[in-house]
Parts: C-alpha cells; sequence; structure tokens
C-alpha cells in the first residue's frame, strides 16, 4: 500500500494504486524458479517450456498485496520468485478496456485460493477479469479499502507477455528483506520502509472514465 495514500483521510474503495513513471506501470506476479529464471534471462515470461498460455494469468500492482498472496514468497514453491513487470501505460490500459468486472459469485475468486493467481480457462474468451480484493499493509494486515487484480485469459497472455511487457526484474530479496525486517522491526513505519527501499512509493493511476465505469473504480 502505498504512503500517499494512507495518508488520505478517506481513500477510495477501489482506486487503481501503482507505483509508475512516465512511461510504465509496475505490476507483480509470483512463479516457480524455473519459469522466472528463464523470464528475467530472456526478458520474456513465457521463455520457459513450464510457461503455459491455456490459464488464466492474475497481475497486481499493489506490492502489499501480492507479499500477501505469495507469503513474501515463501508461501509455496509454486511461488517462490517474484517478479516485477513494467508495462506502457498504453498497453496496462489496453488491457483494462477489454475488462469485465467480476460481480457475480460464480465469477469471483477467493482471495488466498490457488486460483486467484493462475486459473484454468474454462471457455475460449479474451475477456480481461477483474475483482477487488482488500488492500494489505506490509505486514499483512487488512486495510478497509481494495486493491485490483487483473486476470488476463488465455488468449490474449501471448500478446500480452510477447508484446506489452516492457521489462522483467526478480524483487524476490526485496521481498524477502520486507519480511525480515516487518518481522525483526514490529515498530517500523512506512516511511521508513520506503526510505530503505522496501516499499515501493504507490500513487493513483488514473485511467480513462469509461474504463473507470466499467471495472468500478469509484
Amino acid at each position: 500500500m502505498a504512503p500517499d495514500v494512507k495518508a488520505q483521510a478517506n481513500p477510495k474503495q477501489r482506486q487503481i494504486r501503482a507505483y509508475y513513471d512516465e512511461e510504465t506501470i509496475t505490476v507483480y506476479q509470483a512463479y516457480n524458479s524455473e519459469i522466472a529464471s528463464a523470464a528475467v534471462h530472456h526478458q520474456k515470461l513465457h521463455a520457459s517450456p513450464e510457461f503455459r498460455f491455456t490459464r488464466m494469468t492474475w497481475i497486481k500492482p499493489s506490492w502489499c498485496w501480492m507479499m500477501y498472496r505469495a507469503g513474501y514468497s515463501y508461501k509455496d514453491e509454486n511461488q517462490e520468485r517474484i517478479l516485477a513487470l513494467r508495462m506502457k501505460h498504453e498497453h496496462f490500459i489496453a488491457l483494462l478496456r477489454k475488462a469485465t468486472l467480476a460481480t457475480e459469485p460464480s465469477k469471483m475468486i477467493t482471495p488466498g485460493d490457488t486460483a486467484s493467481f493462475d486459473k484454468p480457462a474454462t471457455e475460449k474468451s479474451s475477456v480481461v477479469r477483474v475483482q477487488w480484493d482488500p488492500e494489505r499493509t506490509p505486514r499483512l494486515e487488512r486495510l478497509g479499502y481494495r486493491s485490483i487484480q487483473i486476470g488476463i485469459p488465455g488468449l490474449l497472455a501471448e500478446t500480452w507477455a510477447e508484446e506489452w511487457i516492457f521489462s522483467i526484474e526478480n524483487v524476490t530479496e526485496k521481498a524477502r528483506a520486507l519480511e525480515q525486517e516487518v518481522r525483526e522491526n514490529q515498530g517500523t513505519t512506512d516511511k521508513h520502509l520506503v526510505r530503505k527501499g522496501l516499499l515501493p512509493r504507490e500513487r493513483e493511476f488514473l485511467v480513462p472514465l469509461e474504463v473507470q465505469q466499467a471495472i468500478g473504480v469509484d
């Protein structure tokens, strides 16, 4: 969660918050070591033969929600490497233009369910799925507002992986250093974590009004 957002008296319930610059926005995923190592080396997410385009894959712009989802990379071997994927703004927005909001119980994915990471494709569709899950603190505590999760279907994943990922970085050690810091220094502040480079300064990322309306941004 971004310190800038936390400082707001009444954060919006549904707001896209991310670490971004003038050209790119950062999203996160976690994979096993084979997929992650090949992805970083070749700068292609699908460089490993273990990577499959037949599954819906979920990206998260929230660093703290990624920490929660993967247990700082310690949760299981399929999430032992955390990758920071940079996308150009226009490609990120292009994904959201193809999105529908998951509001029906049958379409929602329980936070923490393994399906929320790579869900088997049940239909041939190019529709991107968006859902909003409770935001987390660097200590993985639940907050009163939500973070966006973006599900990319198999039919679109190849275009995304081949053309829309600008760069790939392994940030696993950063995640583990964050876990150690909050475990050993319970009184540490978000500002201190930012200064140490363990907490990205996430800010509201604005998208066109029609996209906001389609995906439920407040």
